[in-house]
């Protein structure tokens, strides 16, 4: 697999809003030639002006893995410009074929660097939690890839807009928050904390882990988003989603052309 090509088609196909075949389906592609793909995307992006304010976990609930067709989870960095702030209507126009996901954010106070990270470590090092919305995007045509392909394409990370209430640790059980999904103020679906790896904790401490082997840290100030409770949905112009996370609190986006 040849790296400089493969971080040059995904940079293009970004910019040119046209979709490329899964490397996949035509080159053997390892877990760690994905991630060096996707960092030197990053790198392209830092060269060029962009900040990274964060990572996100993909792929860590069943409704997620069945709906991709993958059974491991994987990640992705998150950059200044990919914050959307909530009550802003937000332009469809930079995206190709942009979904949601809904799911918990975690804000941090302190360094998370594998390996050995345990989830009192995440306690410790987190400041606190806010209900997010992940904007989610592929570069690959149609959605159609596997786990080594959503790697390479920085996990389909796209964008995040963060609710304003925060919580700390101590003071909600993760697990147990319900979430209720809203989309132009229909009633989707309902989903739970622990769908995600059990406890979105658990998914942080993995996080921390495997960016560990890359020499890559969690840093305070950093945003993690842990992972969609449910299954992502499709975005058309003038869509309106609502998330109310009970005991955490509501985060909305609004979508226009």
């Amino acid at each position: 697999m040849n790296i400089k090509e493969a971080v040059s088609a995904l940079i293009k196909a970004e910019k040119t809003k046209q979709t490329i075949d899964p490397f996949t389906s035509n080159h053997k592609i390892t877990k760690d030639e994905a991630y060096q793909i996707q960092l030197g995307v990053i790198d392209y992006k830092l060269e060029n002006g962009a900040k990274v304010v964060g990572k996100k976990i993909g792929l860590t609930s069943k409704a997620m893995q069945e709906m991709l067709g993958v059974n491991i989870p994987d990640y992705g960095h998150l950059l200044d410009y990919m914050i959307y702030r909530e009550k802003e209507a937000i332009s469809l126009e930079p995206f190709i074929q942009p979904k949601v996901e809904f799911e918990i954010g975690f804000v941090l106070k302190d360094k998370l660097q594998g390996p050995g990270v345990t989830t009192e470590d995440v306690i410790k090092a987190t400041d606190y939690v806010v209900p997010a919305i992940e904007i989610i995007d592929s570069r690959i045509h149609d959605w159609k890839f596997k786990f080594e392909d959503t790697v390479a394409d920085n996990g389909s990370s796209a964008g995040a807009i963060l609710g304003k209430n925060k919580k700390e640790l101590s003071d909600i059980s993760l697990p147990e928050v319900k979430m209720s999904l809203y989309k132009n103020d229909e009633f989707i679906e309902s989903a739970y904390g622990s769908a995600v790896m059990g406890n979105p904790m658990e998914a942080v401490a993995w996080l921390a882990n495997e960016v560990g082997h890359y020499d890559i840290s969690l840093n305070p100030g950093e945003i993690i988003l842990s992972g969609a409770l449910s299954k992502a949905m499709s975005i058309e112009p003038g869509d309106h989603f609502k998330a109310d996370f009970e005991n955490l609190g509501t985060v909305s986006a609004v979508f226009e052309n």
